[in-house]
């Protein structure tokens, strides 16, 4: 079953946010990822949302989606994200009924 990494948020250090997808880019074909979102102006439509950027990244499963996300390769830049933006991500499988 496919799973989704979404993560929403509001970057405040444009230089340090560049090297972190700089670095993270690679990471996510290698892991057999696909980003089907990168959208730096979405539109909030209910609630209250930490910020415009969206990312929505399609792996085939849960397991391959934490073995990105867990990897030696991801960690090694995903500080950088989590220093220039502020906001949340999610894993979220396709259909999950349970």
């Amino acid at each position: 079953m496919a799973a989704y990494f979404i993560a929403q948020y509001q970057v405040n250090d444009a230089a340090l946010y560049a090297e972190y997808g700089a670095g993270a880019g690679p990471t996510v074909a290698q892991y057999g990822g696909e980003v089907l979102v990168f959208d730096v102006a979405a539109e909030t439509m209910e609630g209250v949302s930490p910020g415009p950027q969206t990312v929505v990244i399609k792996f085939e499963s849960t397991e391959a989606a934490k073995a990105w996300y867990e990897s030696a390769e991801y960690q090694a830049v995903v500080g950088k994200r989590l220093s220039a933006t502020e906001g949340f991500s999610v894993l979220s499988q396709s259909m999950n009924a349970g």
